[in-house]
């Protein structure tokens, strides 16, 4: 006789969407140790896992290859609440993964820390902005997309439109670019950005910064194309309102 399937339930889908967040699309396989880790948590076993994060790929649109025709209609709708709402999402995944009792995605401080909650100090840590990092860096396989710098501890995960200029996008990975760390600031201040066939511009006064530190940190990438992610490609809306906006020309 069959053994009936246990089904999934809400804290056990959230877990795995924000597995899949964080995940390259490559690691999503039952040896993955986060996979293993999370599948114990959740008295489930690796395959299972890995075979439920699959079938949330196949929601995926901004994957080239999806994954099996699968999901269930309990995947669609979490997929459907995560578009809309990507900071209640963030939360959601946050309190789940706080419940199993899984480690943070940050080394130095609790998931609860990590992703949002009060800390002590006057201010709050930005909510869900460990796993907008993770998700941003994973989709491009952790290397900064004009430069191809592959150190972590380099990279960061740089807003498009800017954290403070819109809430309902500060936790969308489509609007994030995984740059270095000095090429992040230069994006922030509005000395680069990409044109409509996402090639690097640089601004007029580093264009003619007489210095060969700025040309090759800058002069040598110009007309260079984003190296795009493996998955949540880079909302052109978004980037045609930092041109229009942030970029200073």
């Amino acid at each position: 006789m069959a053994t009936r399937r246990r089904p999934w339930t809400r804290t056990e889908l959230l877990v795995a969407l924000g597995l899949y967040l964080r995940l390259p699309f490559g690691q999503l396989h039952r040896g993955n140790p986060e996979i293993v880790y999370h599948a114990a948590l959740l008295k489930r076993t690796p395959s299972a896992l890995a075979m439920k994060l699959t079938n949330l790929a196949s929601l995926d649109d901004s994957l080239e290859r999806s994954g099996l025709r699968n999901a269930s209609k309990a995947d669609r709708e979490m997929w459907a609440e995560m578009q809309a709402d990507w900071s209640a999402t963030a939360e959601a995944i946050t309190d789940a993964n706080q419940a199993i009792g899984a480690e943070s995605l940050d080394n130095d401080n609790s998931l609860a820390v990590a992703l949002g909650k009060d800390v002590i100090a006057e201010t709050k840590v930005r909510r869900g902005q460990a796993l907008f990092r993770a998700t941003v860096l994973s989709a491009y396989q952790n290397r900064c997309c004009i430069t191809g710098l592959a150190e972590p501890r380099l990279l960061v995960a740089s807003h498009i439109i800017p954290w403070a200029a819109d809430p309902n996008r500060r936790l969308d990975p489509r609007n994030g670019l995984c740059l270095n760390a000095l090429h992040d600031r230069a994006f922030d201040r509005g000395l680069i950005s990409f044109d409509e066939e996402l090639r690097l511009v640089v601004a007029q006064e580093l264009r003619t910064e007489p210095s060969e530190w700025t040309t090759a940190s800058f002069g040598r990438y110009v007309g260079q194309r984003l190296q795009l992610p493996e998955k949540f490609q880079p909302d052109e809306a978004a980037l045609s309102r930092h041109r229009e906006s942030i970029f200073v020309g």
